[in-house]
């Protein structure tokens, strides 16, 4: 068996990796949103804690009533209690990755984990 798990995703509006990778420690979804088009609702989360890689376009999120700007090569990190929303701008496209994690449980960064 590999230690491994490899897969191929199309461009949909969105793709979620969890059952796809048999991820254990985490969540990630691939979105793309028309221009002017939003996720159609506002939500936060009980524990984990989200960050968004922004890979292409523009758009805004609205973080608890604060609008926030965001262009490729963007990334944030939003706290689970916080409420969201995702827009892209009426003239471009947004395409951006969402890493899921439970908040505070990190226990070692790369360097600390890694066995050479």
């Amino acid at each position: 068996m590999a230690n491994y798990n490899k897969v191929s995703v199309e461009s949909n509006a969105r793709t979620e990796l969890h059952d796809r990778l048999s991820l254990t420690g985490a969540e990630i979804s691939i979105n793309n949103l028309p221009a002017g088009a939003s996720v159609p609702f506002v939500h936060s989360h009980k524990n984990n804690e989200e960050i968004y890689s922004i890979v292409a376009g523009k758009g805004k999120v609205i973080i608890d009533g604060e609008t926030v700007e965001l262009a490729a090569g963007d990334w944030i990190r939003i706290s689970p209690a916080a409420k969201r929303q995702f827009f892209a701008s009426e003239d471009d496209a947004i395409s951006f990755i969402c890493i899921q994690v439970k908040e505070n449980s990190l226990e070692g960064f790369t360097k600390d984990d890694a066995v050479i």
